[in-house]
């Protein structure tokens, strides 16, 4: 009898052995889409005055990663173009979500910010080229799609460091008395952007910058780099009359050789919060530089910076993801009727001929915006992927925005996007819209209301916080 009890307690103690549950499986794509004009002359944003483009000098890309945490699919891509409207976006978006699932709201789409790529937007001299649009809007779309199909097991990192030697604050304090003509013909205005080096009028820079350099990398499970996502909060740099991805791309030309990606490995760089920050220290005599060399100059640093964030990068396969989105109403600084009869009385003079000198363009300006309706609509969106977060603002944001947001952010590190899912101008805080100069001017470029900035900081954290608990 008692070995008959002692068999059963044996098989009692054997029977709780269950098989472990295995755990979802991390996956990353990646995908560089060829976005580069077929057909020219083509205009490009990014001046006052329409110019137009004849020839490439190197490609434009739609970089595209795909993620996936069995159980979130993730699409975060980054276009080489200066500005592009929420429409096109939304369009893109759609289409990828048919083909691919993915949904809508779980895609993130920016602009780099490059000044010499074909107009999408209409802004200043240039209007969107409409073969262009429809190009660019489905090969974004084709871009996610082939990310998508490119999933495979994976690791995710991420980190940061810095990189401070190439960015400049470039609004500065003009010396009282000093004359500063705005394009509405007030002398109010505290500071100017790009006064000119070594300029006698001026006393310091009227803002910070963000030297971060941050990283998002995914790599096989080997440790093959498939992918990695940068971001850097510096405007644009400029230099060549040809299309081409400024520095950004070569950042994502060179980042790869440096920590092992192979030729199917995607390099991306996002615009960070850069709205007020340049390359050019303008308390200093200016650089002498051939056509295109502060580009590879630039581009070379920061690539370098980002192989410094990498290599402090922990990759790890036990990553779930969150994504949250909300949409915000603002109103639209509209111009008074007398101001709308000024700028009629001013385009009226040079009929005939293109707008010349800043008076004459924000005429124009003036008449736009005017059209405008009198609120719009501007969509927010928070991407939490492990233990960092991606920051999504459809704005060209000020950098003490961008470190606010990063100081008060409940997960850490945070980055910040800007030009992301849309376009509706600069973003300057109540401050600096008080101090003036050329990002405050009221043009489609800079329309939103002056207090947009503290209602946009606040919903980004309320929606850091949502995606922190999830």
């Amino acid at each position: 009898m008692r070995a008959f009890f002692l068999f059963v307690a044996i098989g009692l103690i054997a029977v709780p052995s269950f098989a472990a549950e295995p755990k979802p499986t991390l996956r990353a794509g990646a995908f560089a889409m060829d976005v580069s004009p077929l057909h020219f002359p083509i205009s490009v944003n990014g001046s006052f005055s329409d110019i137009k483009a004849t020839a490439v000098h190197d490609p434009l890309h739609a970089r595209c990663i795909v993620l996936d945490d069995a159980k979130i699919k993730l699409a975060i891509v980054i276009v080489d173009n200066c500005l592009m409207l929420r429409e096109l976006i939304d369009d893109a978006k759609t289409r990828a979500s048919a083909k691919t699932g993915i949904p809508v709201g779980h895609m993130l789409v920016s602009a780099t910010h490059t000044h010499t790529a074909p107009a999408v937007t209409a802004c200043f001299g240039s209007n969107p080229d409409a073969k262009y649009v429809e190009f660019l809007t489905g090969k974004i779309a084709e871009g996610i799609e082939k990310a998508n199909a490119n999933l495979t097991e994976c690791e995710l990192g991420w980190g940061v460091a810095q990189e401070p030697t190439q960015l400049f604050n470039r609004r500065w304090w003009i010396k009282p008395g000093m004359p500063n003509l705005d394009p509405f013909g007030n002398t109010t205005d505290l500071v100017r952007m790009n006064p000119g080096q070594l300029n006698p009028g001026l006393i310091s820079p009227a803002g910070p910058i963000d030297p971060d350099v941050s990283v998002l990398s995914a790599r096989t499970v080997s440790g093959q780099p498939l992918a990695l996502y940068t971001n850097y909060s510096l405007h644009y740099v400029g230099g060549y009359p040809a299309v081409s991805a400024d520095y950004f791309g070569v950042v994502c030309e060179k980042i790869g050789p440096m920590i092992g990606g192979d030729a199917k490995f995607v390099g991306a760089l996002s615009n960070g919060t850069s709205g007020d920050v340049n390359n050019i220290n303008f308390g200093q005599s200016p650089i002498k530089a051939e056509p295109g060399e502060r580009i590879r100059v630039v581009g070379e640093v920061v690539a370098t910076a980002a192989k410094k964030a990498y290599l402090t990068a922990k990759h790890t396969r036990d990553v779930s993801f969150a994504v949250a989105e909300r949409e915000l109403e603002f109103a639209v600084r509209k111009p008074t009727a007398t101001e709308v009869t000024r700028a009629e009385a001013i385009l009226k003079k040079i009929a005939g001929r293109n707008a010349a000198g800043a008076d004459e363009v924000y005429a124009g300006e003036t008449i736009a915006l005017n059209k405008y309706p009198d609120k719009v609509k501007l969509k927010l969106q928070v991407m939490r992927i492990g233990d960092m977060a991606i920051t999504a603002i459809p704005c060209e944001l000020f950098a003490e925005i961008g470190l606010e947001i990063k100081r008060r952010s409940p997960i850490q590190p945070t980055l910040n996007v800007s030009l992301a899912n849309g376009y509706n101008g600069y973003l300057p805080t109540p401050h600096q819209h008080h101090l003036g100069g050329y990002e405050t001017w009221r043009a489609r470029s800079s329309y939103l209301e002056v207090n947009a900035s503290v209602g946009i900081v606040k919903t980004v954290l309320e929606l850091l916080n949502e995606v922190a608990k999830k």
